[in-house]
């Protein structure tokens, strides 16, 4: 292994898998083509990626063997390994919550003492232990939702994100979300910043902005600009250039993408034209 490489764990697999290799190409860095590819390298980046089981990828950062990784949220905190989130990558989001036959009447002081089956013991047991509340965990890989009926637990706890799954299985929500989760870059408690993590935030969050942002142009009469400019005030301040056509300014901003719709057609209404909204691949602010 090359050490001047800055070594990067990335989701083998699941749900996380596709969309960080998706975020990563689009911050610039190759990606393996061959889901059988274990290890690649990108020296023009400076970077190796390894691309491993997500529930070990905190284990491996945790150890000092990789310098970084890309996981859940979750995951990290399941582990217990000795790494602490660096930022959040804005997708992967999930909400795990606790559901039981007749759940909506309970609340969480009335797990004390009962079975609750989960595939994240280590984080539910450190809310239970951060609640006062002692009780038994099940650990199950998977299908949680059956274990109350199949007779082996009272409560489940686990990821939901309609919560049909679980009223299917006869289950019923209650208490507060045990964690909000989403992707996040991690790196090991206490260690110095590796090199190359300030230009790989830089990109990722370029990457982050981007998808949550568009660019709009349009052309606006000069004495309609101050009422333009309120619509669309951009980040900082919106780009504002003469036309040939006498009397005309064009202008371009930034503008949230979840607004876009609502932002033309005030920009029509304050006298605009030739609105225009654009993606943006990436970015540096």
């Amino acid at each position: 292994m090359n050490g001047d490489l800055l070594k990067i764990a990335v989701p083998n697999k699941g749900s996380l898998a596709e969309a960080a290799a998706s975020m990563l190409r689009e911050a610039g860095y190759r990606q393996r083509s061959d889901a059988k590819e274990l290890v690649l390298v990108d020296d023009a980046n400076g970077v190796e990626f390894y691309y491993l089981r997500p529930r070990d990828i905190a284990v491996y950062v945790g150890e000092g063997t990789l310098a970084l990784g890309i996981t859940g949220r979750d995951m990290l905190l399941d582990s217990g390994a000795e790494a602490d989130e660096v930022m959040s990558l804005g997708f992967g989001g999930t909400r795990f919550r606790f559901a039981a036959p007749g759940g909506r009447s309970m609340s969480v002081a009335d797990l004390d003492g009962r079975r609750i089956a989960t595939s994240y013991p280590g984080l539910v047991a450190a809310y239970l232990d951060s609640h006062g509340v002692t009780a038994r965990l099940i650990h199950l890989d998977g299908a949680v939702e059956s274990s109350v009926r199949l007779g082996v637990a009272d409560v489940v706890a686990d990821v939901v994100e309609t919560g049909t799954t679980l009223k299917r299985a006869g289950l019923e929500l209650f208490g507060e979300a045990i964690l909000e989760s989403e992707a996040i870059l991690i790196q090991r408690r206490g260690a110095a910043a590796p090199a190359g993590l300030d230009l790989l935030q830089r990109r990722l969050n370029g990457v982050i902005t981007a998808r949550d942002y568009l660019m709009v142009d349009y052309n606006v009469p000069r004495e309609l600009l101050d009422a333009a400019c309120r619509v669309t005030p951009g980040l900082d301040a919106p780009t504002v250039s003469p036309l040939a056509k006498e009397g005309w300014v064009a202008v371009r901003a930034m503008i949230p993408a979840r607004d876009a719709q609502r932002i033309m057609d005030a920009l029509w209404d304050t006298g605009a034209d030739a609105i225009l909204v654009t993606s943006i691949h990436s970015c540096r602010l």
